[in-house]
């Protein structure tokens, strides 16, 4: 941030602010276009696709911009950006092969568009800053490797928690402590929350009851938490993680941990749960260092004795900061996060009730599955089914309650894109 704002400064100045289009305009993407243009010099949105295009005319009109054009492909959003114009469309492929467009902005959260997307940018030659931690979860190193092979930069964002966390990993690599567990700070945690249940506190905040699902019953914050150890190189502890019920400050979470453990890991991802935990929300890192005379001035800092040394971010400001990605990436080259090589961790699919064979499954944040961390190791080893491609598997067998699906018990849909990018996945890093 302290380089990122004079640089946009300067490019404001200079009459050339990045331009970005945008993918999907909902309660996540409307605020992204309000922070942008109207609190972020040296950046403009160009343009903003969505399947309803009112819902991407509705963005502008609530960040005050009233001149939009309709297109119908990419020659016609072209025009418009070169003539300093902004747009809307109902065709998200007219973003990734328009001319003008500095990055893409992906902040549907579905997996399977968001793949066809993804790879159209990257073939497309476009930078694209994602806040679909889903695809990355599901097939983020293979994308990763089309972006490297296309010389252009495909990145997770600042403000959603994996970012912050990558961040605060980053400090604390670059002071000299070694990052042993990156962790994630929840209010609640119940697998078998479902649309119903969720249903007025969405319709309170204004958010997709399916979305809200995603978070409480734990699938949104294992794919986070995937796509952490994933740039990190760290792992899973045990399937789901150990996400320890707390009520205390972060600072004296350290003792839940065994540092030893931690480092015949590598390191691991979690999470702690509990309505009075502070700060919440937020993320933490904890590493260990072994010098006896930094361990002297880290006390001397109020960082206390060790083994284990506590540092926390006390917000994730989501939209606020994402603005900050898209200049990191274009203007510095550098990505907030990527996966490190092939998977370490995978998000699996577990039935959320008992089901019958037939059943088509529900997308994510439904009321047939959930998520869970789980070693790629394992994942492959078990051939458990990826909860990124579960959607739309018609089951071939009776499932129970929690059961883990392998993909022997469905059968998947035919020509998809996303099944095509987990065999390249695998092909490449097992």
């Amino acid at each position: 941030m302290i380089i990122v704002d004079n640089a946009l400064r300067e490019r404001e100045r200079a009459g050339r602010p990045v331009k970005v289009a945008m993918i999907g305009a909902g309660f996540m993407g409307r605020g992204v276009v309000n922070q942008t243009l109207n609190s972020v010099p040296g950046m403009d949105i160009v343009a903003i696709s969505n399947r309803n295009i009112a819902a991407a005319e509705r963005a502008y009109v609530e960040a005050g911009v009233a001149d939009v054009v309709k297109v119908a492909d990419a020659a016609e959003l072209s025009q418009v950006v070169a003539g300093g114009g902004r747009a809307i469309t109902d065709d998200a492929f007219a973003l990734t092969r328009a001319e003008g467009v500095d990055c893409l902005l992906d902040v549907t959260g579905d997996v399977a568009f968001g793949a066809a997307v993804t790879v159209d940018a990257i073939e497309h030659g476009t930078h694209l800053v994602t806040m679909n931690a889903e695809l990355d979860g599901t097939v983020g190193p293979v994308l990763r490797q089309k972006a490297d092979a296309a010389g252009v930069i495909l990145t997770a964002c600042d403000g959603d928690q994996p970012g912050v966390q990558m961040n605060l990993y980053r400090f604390v690599q670059g002071i000299g402590i070694e990052p042993l567990v990156c962790g994630n700070i929840k209010g609640l945690q119940d697998p078998y929350r479902n649309p119903t249940t969720q249903r007025e506190f969405a319709e309170k905040w204004g958010q997709k009851p399916e979305m809200v699902t995603s978070f409480a019953d734990g699938t949104k914050i294992s794919f986070e938490q995937a796509i952490v150890a994933n740039a990190t190189g760290m792992t899973v502890a045990k399937r789901g993680m150990y996400g320890y019920e707390y009520d205390g400050h972060i600072d004296d979470a350290t003792s839940l941990y065994d540092i030893e453990q931690l480092r015949e890991l590598g390191g691991i991802v979690e999470y702690v749960v509990g309505f009075g935990i502070k700060p919440g929300p937020g993320v933490y890192v904890f590493g260990g260092h072994d010098d006896p005379k930094q361990q002297h001035y880290l006390n001397l800092y109020k960082l206390g004795e060790g083994p284990l040394y506590s540092f926390y971010t006390p917000y994730h400001l989501c939209h606020f900061e994402v603005p900050m990605s898209i200049a990191r990436a274009v203007l510095f080259g550098d990505a907030v996060m990527q996966p490190a090589a092939g998977p370490r961790v995978e998000v699996i699919t577990r039935a959320k009730t008992d089901l019958t064979a037939g059943t088509v499954l529900d997308g994510l944040g439904g009321y047939h599955t959930y998520g869970e961390c789980e070693t790629a190791a394992i994942t492959t080893a078990e051939d458990l089914l990826p909860i990124g491609v579960a959607e739309g598997c018609t089951l071939t067998v009776d499932v129970v309650k929690d059961h883990c699906l392998t993909y022997a018990d469905v059968e998947l849909p035919a020509g998809r894109l996303i099944d095509q990018l987990r065999t390249e996945q695998r092909a490449a890093f097992t």
